[in-house]
Order: structure tokens, then sequence, then C-alpha cells
């Protein structure tokens, strides 16, 4: 996975897995682009950055499941307006982390959740039900999609054992379109 380098094979992929054919009319364009990473203290990370300067700014069609937004948007459920949100801070998970059931290895594990909410990630959209899907910005983990819900997070990509797929956002997209589940069985491979 390359997140500072967008490949022409992951750009196809992307524009024939959302049948963006507007010629970038829907894409934010790089000038907005440039602009929301200097407000937030940020690099978009590749090919998420090229897609939304070049392609389109969001989509009506997944993924998720009720479309993929901007990265100045905030799914409907969210609960506030995402003023607390802080891009720039690094993401601090490395492993997924069910906190329904532990408190991790956190002194303050509330602490923590709430930079997971809101540290080093745009929201991709959600699966409904607090189904979220970020992509790290900030941090270690920058390039990776992770699934955050109200219970725990777990990263996406086959390097972490969940799914069969490519980490990143080109991954995580070719694994939408290729109608898979999304966290198929590895071990069935």
């Amino acid at each position: 996975m390359n997140s500072d380098q967008a490949s022409a094979e992951d750009l196809a992929a992307l524009r024939a897995a959302f049948d963006v054919d507007d010629g970038g009319e829907s894409a934010l364009g790089w000038e907005a682009v440039r602009a929301f990473e200097a407000e937030h203290g940020v690099v978009l990370p590749e090919p998420y950055r090229t897609f939304v300067a070049e392609v389109s700014d969001g989509s009506h069609q997944g993924p998720p499941e009720y479309g993929l937004l901007g990265p100045a948007e905030l799914p409907d459920d969210w609960g506030d307006d995402g003023s607390g949100r802080k891009l720039g801070e690094p993401f601090p998970l490395t492993a997924a982390w069910l906190w329904e059931e532990d408190d991790g290895p956190y002194e303050d594990p509330e602490a923590v959740i709430e930079q997971v909410l809101n540290h080093g990630s745009v929201v991709l959209g959600t699966d409904g039900c607090a189904m979220n899907w970020h992509l790290v910005v900030s941090g270690p983990q920058r390039g990776h999609i992770w699934q955050v819900t109200d219970v725990g997070a777990m990263p996406f990509g086959s390097e972490f054992g969940f799914t069969t797929s490519e980490p990143g956002f080109a991954g995580w997209v070719k694994h939408w379109a290729a109608g898979k589940e999304w966290f198929d069985d590895p071990s069935a491979q």
C-alpha cells in the first residue's frame, strides 16, 4: 500500500467502481483539497487524495452502505457538529480493540475512545447503526481504513487478518466493488 502516490491502476479501479464520468465536475479540485489539508494540518493519503480532487467528492452509491462522504462531511447520525475533530492529531490505535469487552491497555479508555472517534481520520461514511468507516490521515495507521462502531474498532486489510483484501482506500473500494462481505474469512482461501 502506497499512501503517498496514486497509481494509474488504482485510479482506474476507483473511477470504474463509482462509475463517475462527469469530467471531474463532482470532484473538489486541487485548490479545495489543498485548502482542506491546510485547514486541518494533514495531507490526505493517496489514492483518496487524487480521487476527491479529480474524480468525486463523495458518491450516493457505496461504499459504504449509505454512500461515500466527502472529506469535510460526517454521517447524519454522527451526534454532534464535528467541531471537536482534530485530523492532524494521530489516530491512536494500531490494533483492533473491542472496548465493549475490555479497557485495553489504557489508563483512561474513555479518552482513547474519544480520540478514535475524532483524531486523525476522515469519516468515509456509514453502514448505519453507528458503524462508520474511517480513513486514517495522521499517525502510524495513515492510509489504512478502520471500521469504528459503538463497541470497538478494527482495521481493514489482509495484513490484519479480518479480510482477504488489500489495505487502504483502493483495496477497500475494490473489495466492495467485487461484492464481497466486508470481513470475509481469510481462512477460507
